[in-house]
């Protein structure tokens, strides 16, 4: 559950949603984004200022509201009846830290700062995503394959930690990033014997 209608309210059920969860927000006036997924079904939303009573089924509660003492309230309560809770920007009321996610594809990447400065949390994420940049999906999809294929070979688990281990470490990725299909076929063939389709990834 979710409790405010806000933009920061809207980025909490999104997370939620995308690992999964059941998300009901709990808000008199809902903002643009929560709005279209009431209406799209996709969250339910009890239009109403929050009520302890809110809370029945709850397993885990999100505070995004603009006012301290409802959120004071909603800590509390969920204390009292045992459910995680999560009050935003202030670790005192929280149970758990959501930490800042970098996604690509299969990579996730997560910083925290332990509640003490989500704002440098978001900055360090964002330093990331220029490390880090779409292709990474693409690359990782390829390794995943790759890895598959090497550990049909039969070798054994050190065996194949060693190969895992010098693939990540060799200019693999950048032969593949630049299109160099050659040079990471031939790459590829002399750490593991397997030879594979090649694509550029971007």
């Amino acid at each position: 559950m979710v409790v405010g209608g806000g933009a920061v309210a809207a980025r909490k059920a999104e997370r939620l949603r995308e690992c999964g969860a059941v998300v009901t927000v709990v808000a008199r006036e809902l903002g643009d984004r929560l709005r279209e997924r009431a209406a799209a079904g996709q969250i339910r939303h009890v239009a109403a200022d929050y009520d302890p009573r809110h809370l029945a089924g709850a397993f885990l509660v999100i505070g995004a509201t603009d006012r301290e003492e409802v959120n004071d309230r909603i800590a509390a309560d969920c204390r009292a009846r045992g459910i995680l809770v999560n009050i935003v920007d202030d670790p005192r009321h929280c149970d758990f830290i959501l930490p800042a996610l970098l996604t690509r594809g299969s990579l996730t990447i997560a910083v925290s700062t332990d509640g003490k400065s989500p704002a440098l949390a978001r900055r360090i994420r964002e330093d990331l995503a220029e490390q880090f940049g779409p292709e990474y999906a693409d690359y990782l999809e390829f390794l995943g394959r790759l890895r598959e294929q090497v550990i049909a070979a039969g070798r054994s688990s050190a065996e194949n930690r060693e190969i895992f281990t010098a693939l990540v470490n060799s200019p693999l990725y950048d032969h593949l990033r630049a299109g160099r299909r050659e040079e990471a076929q031939a790459l590829i063939r002399e750490l593991t014997g397997v030879r594979m389709e090649l694509n550029k990834i971007d």
